[in-house]
């Protein structure tokens, strides 16, 4: 949306939502450093909990699951033991086919325990993780447009899609495998303890030597994965913006700096993605040396033990299987605390957005819009600004538009006529005084009743890249095809409708591409007469037409206009003729009202205005 506020709105900063960040910028915090010295929480993490608790039920069958799966894997070398002093020092072969039936059956039994977590844990990650983005992105829509003057697209679709694709990972994987290596852990020092304690001791001896560098570089793969997420989404949220303005970047013939500005971040992003990938591979070369340079000394300790007769070679061979399942399992948790601290990352990121509030909220208590809706809007010394520390947009504006009545908003470029177009529907709240729909102030209505009762008419129309029939019953999805026809017909839009391929069903793409300005806005008015509001806000609605789609969508105003308040605001003051009143705003202030004729008559603003507009 535009701003009529002119630099003011352009320099609209942090004023429209409440973020935990103090710069108000959602990626800011990462960015600067200041997030990354923070130690590492699981708060972030502790969010989810609440929405994987209705999975209760299904993640207690996981955890069975994988209990009895951890459990055959700890079995594993104590069976190999007895399989290897079966067959080389009782040389039973009887009792060797037993072992190795028994090891194939309880395999078999894994395998299924595995199976059965692996598909209920990834399907309830992704019901889980579709869920919260589906919360996130109701949330996004439900922020006032001051949140988005702030925030590339590209950002906001990172979100939803990488940082909540590192959560379905963590859910879908990193827990199993976490409590898979934790039992490991745990259950392969139980019976390394039972086995010898001697070795046992020199097993554990590397533990801390390991644990220790997965902290240390554990912080630092943080860091690096935070600011590899935020690289990758300001990389997205150019190419969105490229993208978005084609016909410009084009028409500019700036293809090839739009490439290299890509090509540079995206240089970003694999630098950090390099340096991270070398922590990665210095951490796990040598927590590997480590871990299993540790079990070569168990090996040739154990190996002494046999020869001197203290241990039987299955006995050794046991324990070296569970030291290695020792090892890994701390080498994986190492691992694992890295994928941890990046999913802190991407949840923190994704939790910062259900935590931004609305500087424009709902009210507790709505009070009901008294019905049928007549229409009277009312602005009683409003007062404006987008932010403290810039300048007031409005700084006394009093104004009333009766039922039925048409009154046109004019003045120069920056004078607060988009800005009062905006107020009136709560985009944004007065900084003092007060608007009223139909005697009630409207900071006391819900968005429902307020909106709903008001049709907003842009200069440059949103379109969606859907079907005609979807874009005109846009508000209105259920209503009936002769309903939507009729509103066609009543915006002069079926005339060129009926030209199209597909009729109602022609796609028109991405932003209405596919159709001229004119056409874009009759399916706009279109669709306010669907929905038949009371008030009817029509900002610069032709001033970008040519000509003949200007007359068009004049006609159509005319009908659209017919027995509704409605708010022209306009440039070009030939739009402005079939006012009832004219009201010329300048610098915030209403300075002269009245009739076209009366204003013309006046050597004011007005008439000033409208001589520069003949001469032009």
């Amino acid at each position: 949306m535009r701003c009529g506020s002119g630099s003011a709105a352009r320099d609209l900063q942090r004023a429209d939502v409440t973020s935990p960040s103090p710069s108000g910028d959602i990626s800011g915090a990462s960015r600067n450093g200041a997030r990354s010295r923070k130690p590492v929480s699981p708060a972030p993490l502790a969010a989810i909990v609440p929405r994987v608790r209705p999975y209760a039920g299904t993640l207690a069958i996981c955890a069975v699951c994988l209990v009895i799966a951890a459990g055959v894997g700890l079995a594993f070398p104590l069976i190999v033991r007895h399989l290897l002093d079966a067959a080389f020092q009782q040389r039973d072969r009887a009792l060797l086919d037993r072992i190795a039936l028994g090891m194939i059956l309880l395999f078999a039994l894994q395998g299924a325990m595995n199976f059965v977590q692996v598909y209920l844990l990834t399907s309830t990650s992704e019901r889980v993780v579709a869920r919260l983005r589906e919360d996130v992105f109701a949330h996004l829509v439900r922020l006032s447009p001051g949140f988005f003057t702030e925030q590339r697209t590209g950002e906001l679709t990172s979100r939803l899609s990488a940082d909540l694709a590192v959560l379905q990972t963590l859910l879908a994987t990193w827990v199993s495998e976490a409590s898979r290596q934790i039992l490991f852990l745990v259950g392969g020092v139980v019976l390394l303890t039972f086995t010898h304690p001697q070795l046992t001791a020199t097993t554990l001896g590397v533990v801390p030597i390991v644990v220790g560098l997965g902290f240390f570089f554990g912080r630092r793969l943080r860091r690096a994965s935070v600011g590899l997420q935020d690289r990758v989404a300001q990389s997205l949220g150019m190419a969105n913006e490229a993208f978005a303005q084609i016909r410009t970047v084009q028409s500019f013939v700036r293809e090839e700096e739009e490439s290299r500005r890509y090509g540079s971040l995206l240089s970003g992003v694999v630098d950090v993605a390099v340096a991270r990938a070398k922590m990665r591979a210095t951490l796990f070369g040598i927590v590997g040396f480590v871990a299993f340079g540790a079990v070569v000394v168990v090996l040739w300790q154990g190996g002494r033990l046999v020869l001197a007769g203290a241990l039987t070679p299955g006995a050794l061979v046991s324990f070296l299987l569970l030291a290695i399942t020792v090892a890994a399992a701390v080498g994986s948790l190492v691992s694992l605390f890295g994928s941890y601290q990046e999913a802190v990352g991407a949840a923190t990121r994704v939790f910062e957005l259900l935590a931004l509030h609305p500087t424009v909220p709902e009210p507790a208590h709505p009070v009901r819009l008294p019905k049928p809706v007549r229409g009277a809007v009312t602005l009683e010394q409003v007062r404006f600004q987008y932010a403290p520390e810039l300048h007031e947009v409005l700084t006394d504006v009093t104004f009333t538009i009766a039922p039925g009545e048409v009154v046109a908003l004019v003045g120069p470029s920056g004078a607060g006529k988009t800005t009062v177009a905006s107020l009136i529907p709560r985009f944004w709240d007065v900084t003092e005084g007060r608007i009223t729909l139909d005697g009630v102030d409207i900071r006391q209505l819900s968005f429902a009743d307020l909106r709903g009762a008001i049709g907003l008419v842009p200069q440059e129309p949103a379109l969606f890249s859907g079907s005609v029939r979807d874009n005109i019953a846009y508000g209105k999805p259920d209503a009936p095809d002769d309903e939507v026809i009729a509103a066609a017909r009543a915006a002069h839009a079926m005339e060129f409708i009926e030209r199209l391929p597909d009729g109602m069903a022609t796609l028109v793409g991405e932003r209405g591409v596919k159709l001229s300005g004119g056409q874009r806005q009759r399916i706009a008015l279109a669709r306010i007469f669907l929905k038949d509001p009371a008030v009817v806000v029509l900002d610069e609605a032709t001033s970008s037409l040519d000509n003949e789609s200007e007359r068009l969508v004049e006609e159509a105003m005319e009908e659209l206009l017919r027995g509704r308040s409605t708010l022209i605001i306009a440039h070009r003051l030939r739009t402005v003729r079939r006012a009832d009143r004219v009201l010329v705003l300048e610098r915030g202030l209403v300075v002269e009202e009245g009739t076209h004729e009366e204003l013309v008559g006046q050597a004011g603003l007005y008439g000033r205005l409208y001589q520069a507009e003949l001469r032009d």
